[in-house]
C-alpha cells in the first residue's frame, strides 16, 4: 500500500463520521482503517451538527412560547433521532452487560440480545430524566445557556468516542463498529483533539471547558471498566460512552457554583 492509499482525506473522514454516527444522508465512500482514523478524529464535528440541531429546536420552541420542559424534551429527542437511538441502546446494553455479573463472553452475548433488561431500563430512564431536568433548568435561566449546554454536550459525547478509539484500547469482538474503529487513533492525536475542543469550550466559558474535561473523565472511567470487564470496546460501549459524556456535561452545566 502506498503512502497515499494509507491515508484518508478529510472528506473521507467527515463522510465516515457522519455516516456512522448520524442518520444524515451521507454516503460513506471508504470503510477502512485509514478512513476510520480520520472519521473518529472528525467525530466532534458530527457532534457539533447534532448539538446545533438540538439547540435550534429547543430555542425555536422557546421563542414560540413553549414551556422550558418541552424545549428540554425536544433538545434531548433530537440527538436520539439523529442517531436512531443507537447510543441510548448502547447505554442500556452496557448497563445490562455490566450488571449481569457474568463472564465476559456471556456478558457480550447479553449485550447483543434485542431485549433490554432491568439494569438497562433503569439506566436509560435515569439518564434521560437527568438530561431533560438539566436542560429545563438551563432553558429557564436563558435560551442561550440551554443552547450552549445542548451543543457542548453533543460535541463532548463524540469527543469521548475519539478518545476511546485510541491505540491501546482493543476491540472486544472481531467484528462490528467497535472493531472497525478500535485503536485507529494515536494517543497524541486523541489528546490534541481533546485539547482543541476544551480550548474552544473555554472561549464560551470556564464552566463549558470544565464540563468537557470532567465529562471526558467520566467516560474514561466507564471505558476502563468496560475494557476490564469485556476485554475491549464494542459498538454498544461507544454508545454508552457518548451518553455518559453527554449526561455528565449537562450535569456540570447545572451546577451554578462551578
Amino acid at each position: 500500500m502506498s503512502a497515499t492509499d494509507s491515508r484518508a482525506s478529510l472528506t473521507d473522514g467527515i463522510r465516515f463520521a457522519f455516516g456512522t454516527l448520524t442518520v444524515l444522508p451521507v454516503t460513506v465512500t471508504r470503510w477502512d482503517r485509514a478512513a476510520a482514523r480520520t472519521g473518529m478524529l472528525c467525530a466532534p464535528l458530527a457532534g457539533l451538527v447534532v448539538g446545533l440541531c438540538a439547540a435550534a429546536l429547543g430555542g425555536a420552541l422557546t421563542f414560540l412560547g413553549a414551556g422550558t420542559l418541552l424545549a428540554a424534551v425536544a433538545s434531548v429527542a433530537v440527538p436520539a433521532a439523529l442517531t436512531r437511538g443507537l447510543h441510548l441502546d448502547g447505554l442500556a446494553d452496557v448497563a445490562d452487560g455490566l450488571g449481569s455479573g457474568k463472564p465476559a463472553e456471556d456478558a457480550l452475548r447479553i449485550m447483543k440480545q434485542s431485549d433490554i433488561g432491568p439494569f438497562g431500563v433503569v439506566t436509560l430512564v435515569l439518564s434521560l430524566l437527568a438530561q431533560v431536568a438539566v436542560l429545563a433548568q438551563l432553558y429557564a435561566d436563558s435560551w442561550t445557556r440551554g443552547a450552549i449546554a445542548a451543543t457542548v454536550s453533543a460535541v463532548t459525547a463524540r469527543l469521548s468516542l475519539t478518545l476511546a478509539s485510541r491505540k491501546g484500547v482493543p476491540a472486544a469482538r472481531p467484528e462490528g463498529l467497535g472493531a472497525a474503529v478500535a485503536e485507529t487513533v494515536s494517543p497524541g492525536a486523541a489528546l490534541l483533539s481533546a485539547a482543541a475542543i476544551t480550548a474552544l469550550a473555554a472561549a464560551l466559558s470556564l464552566q463549558a471547558a470544565l464540563a468537557v474535561v470532567l465529562a471526558c473523565g467520566a467516560a474514561e472511567l466507564l471505558l476502563r471498566r468496560c475494557v476490564s470487564r469485556f476485554g475491549g470496546v464494542t459498538g454498544d460501549v461507544f454508545g454508552a460512552l457518548a451518553e455518559t459524556a453527554a449526561t455528565a456535561t449537562l450535569v456540570i452545566f447545572s451546577l451554578s457554583g462551578v
